[in-house]
C-alpha cells in the first residue's frame, strides 16, 4: 500500500474510487485532508472509515471508525485516478504517462480551504456556505473607489450601489405617485406643494445600507470565516498577493481559490467624463441631482430616469441606437420606453456623447450628435446638473493576474471562461457572478451559484445541484414595473418555429388605478406556448406594477413547465393583478382587441 496513490492525484476533481483491497468494491468515497497531510476517508455506503497518510510519494492507510483523535478533518476533496476497477487482488496502479515523468508533487500545506475573491452576493454566498460546512475559508474584499472616490462597505455591488438603494429609491417615486391617486380615494393632498428632501433619503438608504454591511460581517463571522479588507492578486494557482489599505502586502496561499469578483460600471472615453458619474456614485450623493442627463439603454439606465423622474427631476435619457433593453424581448421594452416618456421623460435616441464641459455656474454641457432617419448627422448641446453613465458595466480582471494561474479570460468579453461546475481552465481556481462568461448579471443567480458550489466541494456525498439558468426571472424595477421568466418572443420563434409560437396577451388596468388617473392600457401580459408541445409555457411577460413580486411565484409554475392549461386551470386570488395571467384568453393569431373590461 505504501505507493499506491500518488498526492499530487489527490489533489484533483471527484472520480470513482475502487479499493478492492479494502474490500468496498467500486465506490466514490469522499476525502478531507489537513494541513499535516491526512486523509479522512469514509465510505458513503456504511458509517466505516479510513484515515489515510501522505507519505512523501506514496499513501499509508490506517483502519478507523471516527477519524484521528486531534486532526481537524474537512470534507474537501475525493480520491482520482489512483486505482482501476478490479477484483480479487489489490489492483495495480493506473497513471498517466505524462504524469509518471513527472517529479512526485510534495504535500503542500495550506493556509485556507478555500480563499475567496470578492466580498459580494456570490462570494459571501459561497463562503458562508463553506464555513457552515466545515471549512477554513476567508474572503477579501477591497472596494476600489470609482473616479469620483465613492467606497462602499461589505456586500458587493447589490447591498451598496445596485439593487438595495435602486429599490428604496424606487419605492420613493412609487410614493409621489400615490400622493397624486389618493386624492381620488379621499385624501386631501395639494399636489402642487408636494415637496421631496433627496437629503433625508441619501441618509436613510446608507444608513440601512451600513446596517446590511454590519450584518454581513457577522454572518461571515458566525460561519467561521475570516473576513479581511484586503485586494488580492494572483502570484499562482494557489498562492495570492493581498494589499490592504495600508499598502501593507502578504501572501495567503489556499487549495481552492474563487474569484466573485462582480463588475463595475463601464464609461466611455470622451472629453469631460471625469465630470460625470455612475451609479457607484449616486445613491451616496449629498446634493440634489437636479436636472440630470442619464447615458444609456439597458436597465440601469431606464430604472434611474424612473425613480429621478418620480421624485421630481428632469430627465433625459440618451441611447446610442434605436433599442432600449437590448436582449430583452422588443415588444416589451418598446412599451416600457413609451410608459416612461409618458411620465415625462425625454429620449434621444441614435445618439451619441461627444464631449462634457464643466461651465462656471457648475452646470455640464454635454455635446453630442445624433444620427438622423436620412444617415446624417446633426450635433447640439444641452445643459444639465448631473450626467449618469449607464452605459454597461465590465469586470476588472486585469489587476488580478489571472495568466499566472492559468485562468482563461473569453475573447469577446473580458469575463472568466467557466464551465458547469464553476471550474475555470485552472484546476484550483474557480468563479460565479458577473464575472463569468455567460452568467446571467443577477444577485440570486450568484447567491445560488455560490452556495452549490461550497456545496459540491465541502460535502461531496451529496447529489451535486446546479443553477438553471435558463429558467431564472427577473424584473426591470421602472415606475411600471417589467418582470419574466423564459424565452422572449423572439427567442421563442427561433427555437420552435414561428409556426409554433403562441401569444395569449391582454392590456388591463388593475383595480387600484380605477380611481385614479391611469389610462386603461397602461398594464400589458403575454403568454408565450408552444402550440406543438400542449401548449407548454416557453415565456411570461407582465408589466404592471409589483411585477416582481408576481413574477417571483410564476417562476416556480414556469421551473415545472408548466402548460397553458395548468395556469387556466389555476384558481385566481381576486381582486389582483395576478389573477390577470390565469384568465388571459386572446391570442395574437385571433386578431381579436386584447383590452380587458369588467373586474
Amino acid at each position: 500500500m505504501q505507493s499506491l496513490l500518488r498526492p499530487s492525484l489527490l489533489m484533483r476533481g471527484r472520480t470513482t474510487l475502487s479499493p478492492s483491497c479494502l474490500g468496498w468494491g467500486s465506490v466514490s468515497v469522499g476525502v478531507s485532508r489537513s494541513r499535516r497531510g491526512v486523509c479522512y476517508v469514509s465510505d458513503p455506503r456504511t458509517s466505516s472509515s479510513s484515515v489515510w497518510w501522505l507519505r512523501g510519494g506514496g499513501v499509508g492507510v490506517g483502519g478507523g471508525s471516527g477519524g484521528v483523535g486531534g486532526v481537524r478533518s474537512l470534507p474537501l476533496l475525493s480520491l482520482s485516478r489512483g486505482f482501476a476497477s478490479s477484483a480479487g487482488p489489490p489492483p495495480t496502479p493506473v497513471f498517466n504517462p505524462e504524469d509518471e515523468a513527472k517529479e512526485p508533487e510534495e504535500p503542500r500545506e495550506f493556509d485556507y480551504d478555500l480563499l475567496v475573491i470578492g466580498g459580494g452576493s456570490g462570494g459571501i454566498a459561497a463562503a458562508k456556505e463553506a464555513g457552515k460546512l466545515g471549512g477554513n475559508v476567508a474572503v477579501l474584499d477591497y472596494v476600489v473607489p470609482s473616479a469620483q472616490n465613492s467606497v462602499w462597505g461589505l456586500g458587493g455591488t447589490c447591498v451598496n450601489v445596485g439593487c438595495i438603494p435602486k429599490k428604496l429609491m424606487h419605492q420613493a417615486s412609487l410614493h409621489g405617485e400615490g400622493f397624486k391617486d389618493s386624492i381620488e380615494f379621499g385624501w386631501e393632498v395639494d399636489p402642487g406643494n408636494l415637496k421631496h428632501n433627496w437629503g433625508t433619503l441619501v441618509t436613510n438608504v446608507q444608513n440601512h445600507i451600513k446596517s446590511l454591511n454590519f450584518a454581513y460581517r457577522n454572518e461571515l463571522r458566525s460561519h467561521g470565516v475570516k473576513y479581511l479588507n484586503e485586494y488580492g492578486k494572483f502570484i499562482d494557482a494557489h498562492t495570492v498577493e493581498c494589499t490592504n489599505k495600508r499598502g501593507e502586502k502578504v501572501q495567503r496561499t489556499a487549495q481552492r481559490i474563487l474569484i466573485a469578483v462582480g463588475e463595475r460600471p463601464f464609461t466611455p472615453d470622451v472629453p469631460g467624463v471625469e465630470h460625470a458619474i455612475t451609479s457607484d456614485d449616486l445613491f451616496s450623493m449629498s446634493e440634489t441631482p437636479g436636472d440630470t442627463l442619464v447615458v444609456g439603454g439597458g436597465y440601469v439606465a431606464l430604472e434611474t430616469a424612473g425613480f429621478l423622474k418620480g421624485l421630481g427631476f428632469n430627465t433625459s435619457v440618451m441611447v446610442r441606437s434605436e433599442v432600449l433593453l437590448r436582449g430583452f424581448d422588443r415588444q416589451m421594452s418598446s412599451m416600457l420606453g413609451d410608459q416612461l416618456a409618458a411620465s415625462g421623460v425625454h429620449f434621444d435616441y441614435n445618439t451619441d456623447v461627444k464631449s462634457i464641459k464643466k461651465l462656471s455656474s457648475g452646470r455640464l454641457k454635454v455635446t453630442h450628435a445624433t444620427k438622423q432617419s436620412d444617415g446624417t448627422v446633426t450635433e447640439n448641446t444641452t445643459e444639465h446638473d448631473t450626467v449618469i453613465f449607464a452605459t454597461g458595466r465590465s469586470a476588472h480582471l486585469d489587476a488580478l493576474h489571472l495568466e499566472r494561474a492559468g485562468v482563461q479570460v473569453g475573447s469577446k468579453k473580458a469575463k472568466i471562461v467557466a464551465n458547469d461546475d464553476d471550474e475555470t481552465t485552472s484546476p484550483s481556481v474557480f468563479a460565479v457572478g458577473d464575472c463569468v462568461l455567460g452568467r446571467p448579471e443577477l444577485t440570486p443567480t450568484a447567491i445560488m451559484a455560490g452556495k452549490y458550489l461550497a456545496r459540491r466541494m465541502f460535502k461531496p456525498s451529496a447529489p451535486p445541484q446546479h443553477v438553471q439558468f435558463s429558467k431564472v426571472a427577473t424584473t426591470v424595477f421602472t415606475p411600471l414595473e417589467y418582470a419574466f421568466v423564459g424565452l422572449s418572443e423572439e427567442d421563442a420563434m427561433a427555437k420552435v418555429g414561428k409556426h409554433a409560437v403562441e401569444v395569449y396577451h391582454a392590456h388591463f388596468q388593475p383595480l387600484e388605478f380605477r380611481l385614479g388617473e391611469r389610462n386603461l392600457n397602461d398594464c400589458y401580459l403575454k403568454i408565450i406556448c408552444d402550440r406543438e408541445d400542449n401548449e407548454r409555457v416557453l415565456g411570461i411577460h407582465i408589466l404592471s406594477p409589483n411585477a416582481g413580486e408576481i413574477m417571483q411565484g410564476y417562476a416556480v409554475a414556469y421551473r415545472m413547465n408548466a402548460t397553458k392549461e395548468d395556469l387556466d386551470t389555476t384558481v385566481g386570488i381576486h381582486p389582483t393583478i395576478a389573477e390577470e395571467l390565469n384568465r388571459v384568453t386572446i391570442t395574437k393569431s385571433s386578431g381579436l382587441d386584447p383590452v380587458r373590461t369588467g373586474c
